[in-house]
């Protein structure tokens, strides 16, 4: 968990960027990225909370071992699910928002047993600490595009 809490600060480091593009890593800015990665955050640990751990049931995913093998989610293979995609006008202030929800939504996973569960639509459903594991490539794998549109970055 202490991972989730520093990537969380690093993706805070890139609020100010927030308006950098680059189309040849990405077609959106690092708004984007950011805005979504938190949404994901915070939508997968409020199914975390809401799920039953007594209907936990495991399933095999081929994706899921390739992903959770290699740390890494391809670029451009998959699709966001419509909940995580941001809607509104992406502002400073709109992903502070979600930033600070975000840090509240990590601290609670302590609160949670280890047979909570999400069911991603990939993956099947993921207990607790396969969870957080998500959570962490997804924000890396995001993470890592904010820098690559950075590095060579023009103003949106």
């Amino acid at each position: 968990m202490n991972q989730l809490q520093e990537l969380i600060q690093q993706l805070k480091s890139y609020i100010p960027f927030h308006e950098q593009a680059n189309a040849d890593v990405s077609k959106s800015p690092v708004g984007w990225h950011l805005q979504h990665t938190l949404l994901t955050i915070n939508q997968i640990i409020g199914n975390l909370k809401k799920s039953d751990p007594s209907t936990y049931r495991w399933k095999f995913s081929f994706v899921k071992l390739i992903v959770f093998t290699t740390n890494k989610i391809p670029r451009g293979k998959a699709k966001s699910p419509n909940v995580v995609v941001p809607k509104n006008a992406i502002t400073e202030a709109s992903i502070t928002e979600e930033l600070i929800k975000a840090i509240a939504s990590i601290k609670e996973l302590d609160t949670l047993q280890a047979n909570h569960y999400f069911p991603h639509p990939i993956f099947g459903n993921l207990k607790l600490k396969p969870t957080i594991k998500f959570l962490a490539i997804h924000t890396n794998h995001h993470t890592a595009i904010i820098k690559d549109i950075l590095k060579n970055g023009q103003s949106a």
